[in-house]
């Protein structure tokens, strides 16, 4: 297959594309439910020789009708094309969610959209999935317009841990309380954040830790606190650092900020794109009385964010390739 693409689907996908076995979802997290579905929409690929394709939405459908609360968004798009690519797919397909969409009849979400804008030769998707207008597309609505019309189709049953279904839900709740050892054991890989480096308050300089500082979504729900950290520049090659989520009590109780000191460094990253993954949480935000108690608990951390690198293993082959490949 050609190199991995990513296709607006307010069009027809190029030739290059078309006959695809398509896995549709939300895939927010692309977490280990996800992943079975895109699995066995790579495999159909392979076996009949076309591109393995998963299509999504953007925004996410909740926040187009609860805009007044957003979801909090486990992948953004570049972020989850990333997830999905290093996965093995060969293309990540978006579909602009909008009202006329969901007001579309699923006989013509099928047609128009799946069977004709996609081309769709193969549809997979999980065992909840449903489509169109007042959601009267099903997975065995698909099953019948299939043998219908002479496309295959795949449903795939949830996949469980500790007794529940793997859902975004349950990730947005572990990161949430700061588990994101947790949230890696359903997403099956460390949960990573993307975004380009921006100027800070320049404060981490001052004290011996200059840091790759991140403006994450608003609605981006991570406890506050100090987590080890592994950093992807925009190179591939990675760096252990350690990182702070918060509003730096200590100084200015601002904005939240992704600041990521990163070990053994010494470059410029302003303006870069760079990815940081979770591996562990080392403690909540707190405020300290001096600038001199703040810094020895930052020695402390690094000491400890050093050592929970060090012995870190990969979960799956996509954790590996995604936070341990230091490949450029």
């Amino acid at each position: 297959m050609s190199a991995f693409q990513l296709h607006n689907l307010t069009e027809n996908v190029p030739d290059s594309l078309a006959g695809g076995v398509v896995a549709i979802g939300n895939f927010d997290g692309v977490h280990r439910g996800h992943q079975v579905v895109l699995g066995r929409a790579l495999n159909e690929a392979r076996k009949a020789g076309v591109p393995a394709l998963a299509l999504s939405f953007e925004p996410h459908p909740r926040t187009l009708f609860k805009p007044q609360s957003p979801v909090f968004r486990l992948t953004a798009e570049q972020d989850k094309a990333g997830i999905v690519e290093a996965f093995g797919m060969d293309g990540l397909l978006t579909l602009p969610f909008t009202k006329e969409l969901a007001g579309t009849e699923a006989e013509a979400f099928v047609t128009d959209i799946l069977r004709g804008r996609a081309a769709a030769s193969h549809l997979v998707t999980g065992f909840n999935f449903h489509f169109g207008k007042g959601r009267a597309g099903s997975p065995e609505f698909l099953q019948e317009v299939g043998q219908r019309d002479g496309f295959g189709v795949t449903t795939v049953e949830a996949e469980e841990e500790g007794g529940d279904a793997i859902s975004s839900s349950r990730i947005r709740r572990q990161l949430g309380a700061g588990d994101v050892a947790a949230a890696a054991d359903l997403l099956g890989y460390r949960w990573r954040v993307g975004g380009t480096v921006v100027k800070g308050a320049q404060l981490g300089r001052t004290l011996g830790y200059p840091t790759a500082n991140l403006a994450l979504a608003e609605n981006c729900r991570l406890a506050h606190g100090i987590y080890a950290v592994r950093l992807r520049r925009a190179d591939g090659s990675l760096h252990d650092g350690v990182a702070s989520f918060g509003r730096r009590p200590t100084f200015d109780n601002g904005a939240p900020l992704l600041e990521t000191f990163v070990f053994d460094f010494s470059d410029d990253l302003y303006g870069e794109r760079i990815e940081v993954s979770l591996f562990e949480h080392l403690r909540g935000e707190e405020k300290f009385d001096s600038a001199e108690a703040l810094v020895e608990q930052m020695d402390r951390d690094s000491e400890a964010a050093r050592k929970a690198l060090a012995a870190a293993t990969p979960l799956s082959n996509l954790d590996e390739r995604l936070s341990f490949d230091r490949n450029v």
